[in-house]
């Protein structure tokens, strides 16, 4: 495969810390250019939109959507009309029917559409999926709790409708979720906490059970402080498995296990540059509509406002 040129639409602390690190990586890409209202980058030539990116560098064969959920559906659609294969960061779109109907037109037009979970990419979520096959599995518990002034200070947008609130993390348990278990996952119950002065949720508690029946429970909260919580734990009949660090280390009846090195973003870069060379795509909408579904039948629980 020839050098791949990449566009990435939005400069922001995750197009920074992990998509130019991961590109760069990976032999075959290289990032030629970034596309941001707000930001400039030091190294790569920088434009306010995608259109005024593609026009400067027509080279540019795939582009990476890297800006807040609100603002990813036109960018996708516009980049594939310009027949660009497109690398959607989680979550893929705002609402599922947007992030559905960008599978369409990406299959229409022939392009390759990438809904990158990089949290399936844990150094244990593989070897954690293959224990799980084929046992007779009991119960799940996932815990993902982090600070919010961390992680997203000063990011308004997270707080605005179809900011996804907490479900900015929360979809990365989901992704994992959705990616081990041996059978279909569907929620049941939710309850939903929002700050009197904003319009997305700050925690959330959700009830889910596989279809053959296993319950899982959920707690997501971005109010954490000290150590951060992004562990999923499963009782089987036979053993316990437990998955912390957002996928990146596991136990088996408490027992540590080995994993490979963390290469979250390189190992999805890798993916996309594979199904672009044989003509593929890859956009599984699972997590997705358990989040959409967390909203429909969620009850509203209110708190004090909140001010990161």
């Amino acid at each position: 495969m020839s050098e791949l040129a990449i566009g990435i639409v939005g400069c922001g602390k995750i197009a920074r810390d992990q998509h130019l690190p991961a590109i760069a990586a990976v032999s075959g890409l290289t990032a030629v250019a970034i596309a941001d209202p707000y930001v400039t980058h030091p190294l790569l030539p920088s434009y306010g939109d995608l259109s005024a990116m593609l026009a400067a560098h027509p080279e540019i064969g795939a582009v990476a959507l890297c800006q807040p959920p609100q603002a990813r559906f036109a960018a996708a659609r516009e980049a594939i009309q310009a027949g660009r294969h497109v690398f959607l960061e989680k979550p893929p779109g705002g609402t599922v029917s947007e992030a559905e109907a960008l599978v369409r037109l990406a299959r229409e037009a022939g392009v390759t559409l990438f809904t990158a979970w990089h949290s399936r990419e844990g150094a244990a979520v593989a070897a954690a999926k293959h224990w799980l096959a084929g046992r007779a599995l009991q119960s799940v518990r996932i815990r993902w709790k982090e600070d919010v002034r961390v992680w997203h200070p000063g990011q308004k947008w997270i707080w605005q409708p179809g900011g996804f609130g907490v479900f900015d993390p929360g979809i990365n348990a989901l992704s994992i979720l959705t990616e081990i278990m041996p059978d279909a996952v569907r929620l049941t119950a939710a309850e939903l906490t929002f700050p009197a002065n904003w319009q997305a949720p700050i925690a959330a508690d959700l009830e889910m059970e596989t279809l053959g029946g296993v319950p899982i429970h959920a707690e997501f909260d971005f109010r954490q402080t000290g150590p951060q919580s992004w562990d999923i734990e499963i009782e089987a009949a036979d053993g316990a498995m437990r998955l912390g660090d957002g996928g990146n280390i596991w136990a088996l009846d408490g027992a540590a296990q080995s994993c490979p090195p963390q290469q979250e973003y390189s190992a999805l870069y890798r993916r996309f540059a594979a199904l672009i060379a044989k003509g593929g795509a890859e956009a599984d909408l699972a997590p997705l509509r358990l989040v959409a579904d967390a909203f429909l039948i969620g009850r509203r629980l209110a708190t004090v406002a909140f001010e990161d």
